[in-house]
Order: C-alpha cells, then sequence, then structure tokens
C-alpha cells in the first residue's frame, strides 16, 4: 500500500474545508463538495448518461435526488417510504427500492409504479444496496434494520416483468453490488460480516457459482459498504467507518486507500462523459467528536470507470 502522498482537498459547503495527509494512490486528489442538502444516509449515487445527470438518495428524508453537475443544481423528489438504493430503466423511468417494495419511478410525472416487494414476510428489515446487473435485472439486497444486527437479509434477483428470486440469505447487511469489467465476475459485501464475496456470473441467465471470499475489512480499514468497479478490474470499496475508498484487486489485494473528506462514506460511482468523475455519497456521522452531515463529493480518477446496467437493457461492459 503506498503511503506518505499529500492530499489536497478543497470545498467549503457545509463547515468542509480540509488538508490532510493520507494515503492515497497519486501525488494529489481535489475533492468537490456538490451539495448543500444535508443528508442523513446519502446512498446509491448513479451516473445517467443520457441526461447528463447523477441520481443519488437520502435513504431517511427520503428522497430521490438528481444532481446537474454543469450547474450544480439538485432537484429532491419526495418518497413515501425510506428509500435504500436506485437504478435506471431502459424507459427513462428509474427502478428504486423502498421499505415497501420494490418500485418503478418517473422522475417526469412524479408517479410510482410498484413492481415487487421481495420480503413482505421480514418486517424487521429494510431494502439497502442495488444495482442494475450485466442480465438487465435489478440486484437488491436487505437489511437488518436494528442493533444489533441479526442475519435476517438477503440478497435478490428482480426481473423487468416482477418475478424475485432470493439468491442469498443469512446477511446483516447486504452491500457492495459491482460486476468485473466483462461481467462476468460479481461482488457482494456484508457490511457486519464484514466481508466481501465474489462469485462468478452468468451474464445470459444470472446464474452464481463458485463463491469464495475476496476478502475480510475491520472496523479501522472500512467496513465494506457500496462499491464500484474501474475499467482495470479494480474494486472500489467504501469504507463506511474509516473516512476511505478501499482499492481491492481481482485476487483480494488491497491495492490501496484513498483518504476522503468525510468520515462515513457509503458509495462511490463513475461518472461524466468520460467515466473518470468519482462521485461518492456519505452518511450523517459524529466519528471525529462533531456532527458532519451526509454529503455528496466528487474526485477525478485516472482510470475511467466501468457502465452500469440499465434495467432491461443490454449490458454497456467490455463484455457486452
Amino acid at each position: 500500500m503506498r503511503t506518505g502522498f499529500r492530499l489536497v482537498v478543497r470545498g467549503r459547503t457545509m463547515g468542509l474545508s480540509f488538508e490532510q495527509e493520507g494515503s492515497v494512490p497519486s501525488s494529489g486528489v481535489t475533492f468537490e463538495v456538490l451539495t448543500d442538502v444535508g443528508l442523513e444516509i446519502g446512498e446509491s449515487p448513479v451516473w445517467d448518461a443520457a441526461r447528463g445527470v447523477l441520481w443519488f438518495v437520502d435513504t431517511l428524508s427520503p428522497a430521490v435526488f438528481c444532481l446537474m453537475p454543469s450547474t450544480r443544481g439538485v432537484r429532491a423528489y419526495p418518497m413515501p417510504a425510506a428509500v435504500g438504493s436506485l437504478g435506471l430503466a431502459h424507459d427513462g423511468r428509474l427502478v428504486v427500492a423502498l421499505r415497501t417494495g420494490v418500485h418503478l419511478f418517473d422522475p417526469g410525472s412524479g408517479t410510482l409504479a410498484f413492481l415487487v416487494h421481495p420480503e413482505p414476510d421480514r418486517g424487521m428489515n429494510r431494502l439497502n444496496d442495488g444495482k442494475i446487473g450485466p442480465d438487465g435485472c435489478f440486484w437488491v439486497g436487505s437489511m437488518h434494520d436494528s442493533l444489533p444486527r441479526a442475519p435476517s437479509g438477503a440478497l435478490y434477483r428482480v426481473t423487468p416483468a416482477g418475478d424475485c428470486t432470493r439468491i442469498l440469505d443469512g446477511i446483516k447487511v447486504s452491500n457492495g453490488l459491482a460486476w468485473s469489467p466483462d461481467g462476468r465476475t460479481m461482488y457482494h459485501a456484508d457490511s457486519r460480516g464484514p466481508f466481501v464475496r465474489v462469485f462468478d456470473f452468468d451474464v445470459a441467465s444470472g446464474g452464481l457459482a463458485n463463491a469464495r471470499l475476496l476478502l475480510s475489512l475491520t472496523e479501522e480499514q472500512g467496513l465494506p459498504d457500496g462499491a464500484a468497479v474501474d475499467r482495470d478490474g479494480l474494486y472500489w470499496s467504501a469504507g463506511v467507518t474509516s473516512g476511505r475508498i478501499n482499492r481491492i484487486a481481482p485476487d483480494g489485494r488491497l491495492v490501496d486507500s484513498i483518504v476522503l473528506p468525510v468520515s462515513a462514506p457509503t458509495m462511490p460511482c463513475f461518472g461524466g462523459a468520460d467515466m473518470r468523475t468519482v462521485y461518492v455519497t456519505s452518511l450523517a456521522s459524529g466519528r471525529t467528536g462533531r456532527h458532519e452531515a451526509g454529503t455528496l463529493i466528487a474526485f477525478r480518477s485516472q482510470v475511467p470507470g466501468v457502465p452500469v446496467g440499465c434495467f432491461g437493457g443490454a449490458w454497456a461492459g467490455q463484455g457486452g
């Protein structure tokens, strides 16, 4: 792991202004704070190339947000229940994971259309991390919504027709969904495992095989929250307890870490016209000894990211 580089952070929103030392993969990283909206649990940033905007959620507001990077304007779309994640649908709508189930949301009309509830019999849970896979389906996990966390969560595969299959069970906090550039490897984390696992992935059927442990992470390293994958195949894991992004090789090596100007990052995603802008959401935290609202930050990456799939659409990765 490379250490000793200087991290320069620029941003004066919500009291954030930083300059600190850290472990970073380059000689300097410039961060920008993109919103004045104080988030409780910022999550699920998704780049929308067709619209040129970034979508993200605040689980507890609850609301879906749309950021227009060119103007820094942010529009909020209130939701009727806690919202864990979202994805893009091929018809311009969004697929959103609410506590009341998976819905299709039309930003133009503001209407929600119910699709399916993966676990109506598990009232102790809420839906959490979700992402569109290379198979065009919405993969979404659940989590036990009280402390201490119990292994009542699961991972589901939801088709555009509304068919829902439970794929994994016995999870405390389902998180970290991402796919390799060729779509043939799926990553999944249990934040309170705390570990990241990998699976062979069949793009045509959505089938999983050959489950194996990628690595376990301590609270000091950063419990694994949301994630993304770059074109070189590195898995970028938000270390929600350490204020950093851990970059992990396909063989499980912790390559390096990017120290962030937020103490509780929840998920990175790649976006922008060249897919080299990294957007990171965070949650409200008091880990530094003072209250820090959740926010949305961005920085540039030397390596572009892998585009995320579209609900009901074709895979856009290197193997598509």
